[in-house]
């Protein structure tokens, strides 16, 4: 299998729950250190304009967004499976609420000021200003902070009820749908311990936070994004597999194309659309530093557009 090169940065809640996934899969994995804020030549010189972390890259391939980063792992390695037979479909539906709703209520909650302060005292000044602005740039939502930790209570106590019946949240064993809800959850026990009081009243999610915890991040080595375009720039892409066309757009395969995120970071990747299939898209595309890629999307939560 040609190597795992993950590009993310310690901090990055979605880059924790690939990390999780690597574990809970047993890979080894190179590490990139990506920046937190634009810009990203490095990142773009892969992804093509997407700026979101993380993305996984093997060799000339690059999978944009966790959902697809999910998929991607469990082909390459079926088992332990994120996706029981049984649970294909109410994992994935889970999955998608743990990674929006979740998420938007968990982080309001978490970057309250103080703890936004907090959390860039160590860094240079105006970080944290320059965060702000780059995420205000990216278009994500803001809820008030009182109207996100009263939907974060909520949120937890839904997932302490799940968790006080099973060791995971639907039974003996994590499925993607763990690893969705989990990651919003570890940043605010790990990156702003002084906001974690609130998960005090549930008990039974701190129990099952420390089982996912358990599994680990895989085998990290550390890697260069100098190094990882190297890799991009002398791999070829591996040949698609044979899957249908779904056309939804009116848009030819053959076409020049952009696809971007629908809802925050919305910056577009243009190419030439060579898949569209039931669950993801595939664009190529040609760089001056990393030669010829291919790069993927998951189709629910991207826009497709003629370019």
């Amino acid at each position: 299998m040609t190597e795992l090169i993950l590009h993310h940065y310690p901090a990055s809640p979605f880059a924790h729950k690939a990390r999780c996934v690597l574990g809970f899969k047993r890979l080894a994995w190179k590490s990139v250190i990506v920046p937190s804020v634009m810009p990203k030549p490095d990142v773009v010189a892969l992804t093509g304009g997407y700026r979101r972390t993380p993305f996984l890259q093997i060799g000339a391939d690059i999978y944009c967004d966790t959902a697809l980063i999910c998929d991607v792992l469990e082909h390459l390695r079926p088992e332990p499976t994120l996706f029981p037979p049984h649970l294909k479909g109410v994992s994935r539906v889970f999955a998608q609420w743990a990674d929006t709703t979740l998420f938007t209520a968990a982080m309001a909650y978490n970057l309250q000021p103080r703890a936004a302060e907090a959390l860039f005292a160590s860094y240079p000044a105006g970080a944290a200003q320059a965060f702000s602005a780059d995420r205000h740039a990216m278009g994500m939502a803001h809820p008030q902070p009182q109207d996100a930790a009263a939907a974060y209570r909520s949120y937890l106590r839904r997932i302490a009820n799940m968790v006080e019946e099973h060791d995971f949240l639907f039974g003996a064993e994590p499925c993607v749908a763990d690893f969705a809800a989990y990651h919003p959850l570890w940043f605010t026990r790990q990156c702003v311990p002084m906001m974690a009081d609130i998960l005090n009243a549930t008990p039974a999610v701190l129990e099952w936070m420390d089982r996912l915890a358990a599994l680990g991040q895989g085998r990290a080595e550390k890697f260069s994004a100098q190094d990882a375009i190297t890799v991009a720039a002398a791999a070829i892409p591996q040949p698609l597999p044979a899957q249908v066309f779904q056309d939804e757009h009116g848009i030819p395969l053959g076409s020049r194309v952009s696809v971007a995120a629908e809802s925050f970071g919305t910056e577009p990747t243009e190419g030439r659309l060579i898949a569209a299939t039931r669950m993801h898209y595939t664009l190529a595309r040609t760089d001056p530093r990393a030669g010829d890629l291919h790069v993927h999307f998951p189709r629910i939560g991207y826009v497709l557009r003629a370019a």
